[in-house]
């Protein structure tokens, strides 16, 4: 393929400046999660490009007693609006593309307004920028170009803008695949960094202990019971098991960026405590204590076998006058996919003509609402987006995405929706021998593995 004079690429670059003002619009509509604010507003915004070019786009709200029964939390309110468009372009096969539509809140370290967008030195800061806004911009760039060509895709488009994905665990996605609007024969997810291609991801499951004691003054402690010091052989047990569990890895490769960090070379599984809840006052001996925190599962894991594991580890450390209850939530599945099949390939190929990156089919630490997804629809998917993972701050302050990364990305959708097949077909599997202690045929041709005893994985 030669882009040197490529009439789609030069007219993508061409729009650059579109691009950042449609990016402008989006990441200025605050789509917060919790609560989700504005979803309405920004579907709308949205029907109304991608009807201008050409799509057929609605609005497909999740009816409340549906939302109400699978999102049980009090934090969040209003319409939960999410964009479905479509394009028939006569092709044999039709691609899925995803992302989503609501962002975090904005939180602190800012130097510039979060949700205005804000141009220094080569980059755009803005919350939603990397994640993951700017690959909307993108894609509306690239339908752009490709309606003033007069070109046809070469797939049939199911587009899948959908919200509630930071909040979990059902999102608009899950909604998509429950209601069978994500037909398709290949799937996009362009949630994501622009480092590597996302090929499997853990899953998450969080927890709760909620500790019970017997309030009491202070100044006669001996006749209560401190639920807050008895929550602490409890989060000790937990901090043994993280130990355990952390040593544990999965056969899919893990980033590079990461593994030039720490030295990790695989996906692992995690478990954090990450919330603490007690007392009332100084003197005040609290009759409760809540922790909570997370589970990240492997795709070599159950999440049967992560709680049982909890479990017991409770169990173990709790002392005789302790009174605990624990409870859990199952959210997004851990899922990975086959390196070497042809869409991911095809995928890959096109990323690395375009990246100044060697770009790797590796695994992400964190957990997607596109393995609910994937596990109905059974279709082969890959994750590639804008941001860089050691620099766009996504969910912290200051996020931002690079420009010319938010131009590569959109010359990414050019080609991809041409049907280009891409030159750099190869995965380089000695660049992921070297990192990793598996053979190369371990590595590539068997990730996706049944779930083994969770011994076998220490």
């Amino acid at each position: 393929m030669n882009m040197v004079n490529d009439d789609l690429l030069d007219l993508i670059e061409s729009k650059t400046s579109e691009t950042l003002r449609t990016l402008t619009d989006l990441v200025s509509i605050p789509t917060v999660a919790p609560p989700g604010d504005n979803y309405v507003r920004i579907v709308e915004y949205l029907i109304q490009i991608f009807s201008n070019l050409g799509l057929s786009a609605e609005n497909v709200i999740i009816p409340d007693d549906i939302f109400k029964q699978r999102m049980k939390n009090p934090q969040l309110r209003g319409t939960r609006a999410n964009l479905h468009a479509y394009l028939d372009s006569g092709a044999d096969e039709t691609l899925v593309i995803y992302t989503h539509l609501d962002v975090v809140p904005a939180g602190e370290g800012w130097t510039s307004p979060p949700f205005e967008g804000t141009i220094r030195d080569g980059r755009f800061y803005a919350r939603g920028s990397a994640d993951s806004k700017a690959a909307v911009a993108a894609l509306l760039t690239t339908l752009s170009a490709i309606r003033e060509l007069d070109m046809k895709p070469a797939y049939n488009l199911n587009i899948a803008l959908t919200t509630d994905e930071e909040v979990g665990p059902y999102s608009g996605l899950c909604y998509f695949a429950d209601s069978g609007l994500l037909s398709g024969d290949y799937f996009l997810c362009m949630d994501g960094e622009s480092d590597d291609l996302l090929i499997g991801m853990n899953g998450i499951l969080t927890w709760r202990i909620d500790v019970t004691g017997r309030a009491y003054h202070s100044g006669s402690s001996f006749l209560g019971i401190n639920a807050l010091e008895k929550s602490v052989a409890l989060m000790n047990g937990l901090l043994r098991l993280k130990e355990e569990v952390e040593e544990r890895r999965s056969m899919t490769p893990g980033s590079p960026v990461i593994f030039e960090k720490i030295g990790v070379t695989h996906v692992k599984p995690v478990l954090n405590i990450t919330m603490i809840e007690s007392g009332i006052k100084e003197n005040v001996i609290p009759g409760t204590c809540t922790i909570k925190g997370d589970r990240r599962v492997i795709p070599e894991e159950a999440f049967d076998d992560a709680i049982s594991e909890i479990e017991t580890a409770l169990k173990s450390a709790a002392g005789p006058e302790t009174a605990y209850d624990f409870s859990y939530e199952i959210g997004y599945p851990p899922i990975s996919a086959d390196p070497d099949h042809p869409w991911v390939r095809q995928v890959l190929a096109i990323a690395n003509d375009l990246s100044d990156r060697n770009i790797l089919p590796v695994g992400t630490q964190g957990s997607l609402d596109v393995a609910y997804a994937i596990n109905i629809t059974g279709q082969p998917f890959c994750c590639h987006g804008v941001g860089r993972l050691d620099e766009s701050s996504a969910h912290a302050g200051d996020e931002n995405i690079r420009i010319d990364d938010l131009v590569r990305y959109s010359k990414f959708m050019g080609l991809l929706l041409r049907g280009d097949r891409g030159q750099r077909s190869q995965i380089k599997h000695e660049t992921i021998s070297a990192r990793s202690p598996l053979t190369e045929d371990a590595a590539v041709g068997r990730w996706c593995a049944p779930s083994p005893d969770p011994a076998s994985l220490r």
